[in-house]
């Protein structure tokens, strides 16, 4: 069972959500379970005022906090989840079942900040914002041949994930545990071995590999730790400025 601490260590990221209402429906599923860090990425502007399914969790969207980029949203984070529906989408990420990620969710809440990413009622999360996930999470649904993939709304989707955290579990955690290493740091690693493929003529030679979301991809399956991360960003950047020089 999560503690209090461990729930504000937990925050709900919604990335480009549009409809108000939905918004307002994951703040009333965060009181309901005893969270409060709301996270909201978008390049456009929401009226939270018009959020009318927030009942009794006004001081969530009240304390919300708005970022320009996925990478900005999480930066303090050790532990970076996704949802999805899974669909056709290619899969590049370890995916866990609700009933199997929520015990290592938990199990990084006792050490340190971890967020759940919650992508657009249309779209989900974009490949990009998926790119900074470690791995992720999906809640089995009933698919009926030759109807289109099942998925939950976006408040329902928040619901279920936030009831599997706090409910009583006897499982032991297992598989991939949280990185040291913050979100932030992992980005600024990830921007510097871009910065030194272009620089080297890699990127140029081989572009798939050096595709910006496949090297964040590839930097997250290492698993740093804090350590290890901040030891690599010292290396590459002493190899940048050699290769300047």
């Amino acid at each position: 069972m999560l503690t209090d601490a461990e729930r504000s260590r937990i925050c709900v990221v919604l990335v480009r959500a549009r409809n108000p209402n939905n918004i307002g429906a994951v703040a009333r599923a965060m009181h309901g379970f005893g969270f409060t860090d709301l996270r909201l990425v978008n390049d456009y502007s929401v009226s939270l005022e018009k959020a009318r399914s927030a009942i009794d969790a006004s001081d969530i969207l009240a304390r919300s906090r708005f970022f320009a980029t996925v990478a900005d949203a999480i930066a303090d984070c050790r532990l970076v989840v996704g949802t999805t529906a899974v669909g056709k989408r290619k899969q590049e990420h370890t995916i866990y079942t609700l009933a199997g990620g929520a015990p290592l969710i938990r199990n990084a809440a006792a050490s340190g900040p971890a967020a759940l990413l919650f992508g657009s009622e249309k779209t989900g999360l974009s490949n990009q914002a998926l790119s900074h996930c470690q791995w992720l999470m999906t809640i089995p649904m009933h698919q009926t041949p030759g109807v289109r993939h099942a998925s939950m709304n976006l408040g329902q989707a928040a619901a279920v994930c936030l009831y599997e955290l706090v409910r009583e579990s006897q499982e032991t955690p297992l598989g991939i545990l949280p990185s040291g290493a913050t979100a932030g740091e992992l980005e600024r690693l990830t921007e510097l071995w871009g910065s030194l493929l272009d620089a080297t003529g890699y990127a140029q030679r081989r572009p798939a590999g050096a595709d910006p979301d496949e090297v964040r991809r590839t930097i997250r399956r290492l698993n740093l730790s804090q350590s290890d991360a901040r030891r690599w960003l010292g290396i590459l950047r002493q190899i940048r400025w050699k290769i300047s020089g």
